[in-house]
């Protein structure tokens, strides 16, 4: 096979894959490469670069591929076609009442907008795999993206060629499987690998902003479910149908009550799966209101709070706040996450107008005092134990960690991860403290420390886990740990 074929890429680092039976050649060797039309079978030109503009590195190389007698995929026709939506905008009709009409038939519609992913004419999501097709053979890429819109009707926003270095961990394995069908390859297998015994699903949303867990993490929690024998495979919102499917699920997208993310918590436990986060942490978590409320029972030390209801909300009222908690104070929303709906008020003025732009979200808001520290503590705690320490710092010249920007640009802080040893023991005792009051899942609590003591910020049902910030320390074991306690909770279940 790999005699009629040759893979182009941009560079080498964009290839990630296994190499075995495959010609993988960067284009610039393919551009300057004087190898001369000659008496021999044409050769299949995959065309994998970046850029596939008007004579860039990708039109270069499908021209002169033709030009040698070879046959590339895409040719210059193609990258000609797609180029423009004005030159494509003829075929976009036919697409879209074929997505309208497939979609009509689904029992478990997309919610809201989606990229549907087409690699070697083979659609990721299977429900596509007609409309991927008459993709595919309209534009001969071996990689497209197309962005769908929901409207009155399902429309087909844009489609666009992708380079390898695009392909996110999430979509890894379609892209590999996709390419050795399409070269009708054998599917690789290692030698020294023995069959998985359980199947994790890792729901995780490729669109989030600010997941709790980046694509290299993901990767890495695939990594480690091998070693463990676990198939893990990431999941979306579409998946639902089939939770059943898996021995445990994984929630890696940010919660929230009224949301997929919640449901699939509560099919898990209602199929009988092992689920982090599980639906009862998810609703204790998720609300501000109820965790001071748990936190203030139980007698764990925390900011002063004051929690202002909408219906009885008057001058006094906020004047009172004001004299309990002094200038500047910190308002809330309840369900609020990654540092949005907070305002920070220095003045009677700026504490009314933000009490105003709360309620009109929730009856209830919180006003905290205001505890500058340089940074705050997060203990990702699992059953119960410690698993890592970072320090997340202030985004540079702002109150918060993360800066939420009116263009909708997110600026973070720094951050910092120590051995959970090195960390102060009054942090690692106070954040336990507090997560086994909603469970024994996977949590994440802040803290504040300053010379008055410790004091409990929030607890988090759904903490971050990146590749390169909370796995600075314990590395490849952070992932090992959480599948390990997911394959002990597996086997627990099946003996009770």
């Amino acid at each position: 096979m790999s005699k009629r074929h040759k893979i182009i890429v941009g560079y080498i680092k964009d290839w990630k894959w296994d190499t075995t039976d495959l010609n993988i050649v960067t284009v610039d060797d393919f551009l300057n490469s004087q190898e001369a039309a000659r008496k021999r079978r044409p050769l299949r030109i995959l065309n994998l670069c970046r850029n596939f503009s008007y004579l860039s590195s990708g039109y270069y190389c499908s021209l002169l591929a033709e030009a040698r007698g070879d046959l590339p995929m895409p040719t210059v026709a193609d990258i000609l076609d797609l180029s423009r939506q004005s030159l494509y905008a003829f075929a976009l009709p036919e697409l879209e009442n074929l997505l309208n009409r497939t979609i009509n038939r689904l029992t478990e519609p997309p919610e809201g907008d989606f990229d549907l992913y087409v690699f070697f004419g083979q659609p990721e999501d299977p429900r596509f795999r007609r409309l991927a097709a008459e993709a595919f053979d309209l534009f001969r890429y071996p990689l497209l993206k197309l962005r769908i819109c929901q409207a009155k009707q399902w429309r087909i926003k844009f489609i666009r060629p992708m380079g390898p270095h695009q392909v996110t961990a999430a979509l890894s394995p379609f892209f590999e499987s996709s390419l050795r069908h399409h070269l009708r390859l054998p599917r690789r297998r290692r030698v020294e690998s023995k069959q998985a015994l359980y199947d994790l699903a890792i729901l995780h949303n490729p669109q989030e902003a600010l997941a709790p867990s980046n694509p290299e993490a993901l990767a890495r929690f695939v990594r480690a479910g091998e070693k463990l024998r676990v198939d893990v495979e990431l999941i979306q919102a579409r998946d639902y149908h089939r939770l059943a499917e898996f021995d445990a699920l994984l929630i890696r997208e940010t919660t929230a009550l009224d949301h997929h993310t919640f449901r699939f918590a509560r099919k898990a436990e209602a199929e009988g799966i092992v689920v982090i986060d599980d639906a009862k942490s998810i609703l204790r978590c998720t609300n501000k209101i109820y965790l001071w409320e748990l936190l203030r029972t139980n007698g764990l030390p925390m900011p002063k709070t004051v929690v202002l209801n909408r219906s009885a909300f008057n001058d006094e009222v906020i004047g009172e706040a004001e004299r309990q908690l002094g200038f500047p104070m910190v308002f809330k929303i309840p369900d609020g996450s990654f540092s949005r709906g907070m305002f920070k008020a220095s003045n009677h003025d700026e504490a009314r107008q933000a009490a105003k732009k709360l309620f009109e979200q929730s009856r209830l808001i919180l006003v905290q005092e205001f505890m500058y520290t340089s940074f705050d503590w997060r203990v990702g705690i699992l059953n119960g134990q410690p698993l890592y320490v970072s320090k997340y710092k202030a985004a540079k010249g702002h109150w918060q960690i993360i800066n939420h920007k009116e263009d909708g640009k997110s600026v973070v802080g720094g951050f910092e991860t120590l051995a959970v040893e090195d960390a102060p023991e009054e942090v690692i005792d106070l954040a336990c403290r507090a997560a086994s009051l909603i469970g024994n899942g996977l949590y994440g609590v802040d803290l504040k420390q300053n010379d008055d003591g410790v004091f409990v910020i929030e607890v988090n049902d759904n903490p971050n886990i990146d590749h390169g910030i909370e796995d600075r320390i314990a590395k490849a074991g952070l992932y090992e740990t959480i599948i390990q306690e997911l394959v002990r909770r597996i086997d627990s279940s099946k003996t009770t």
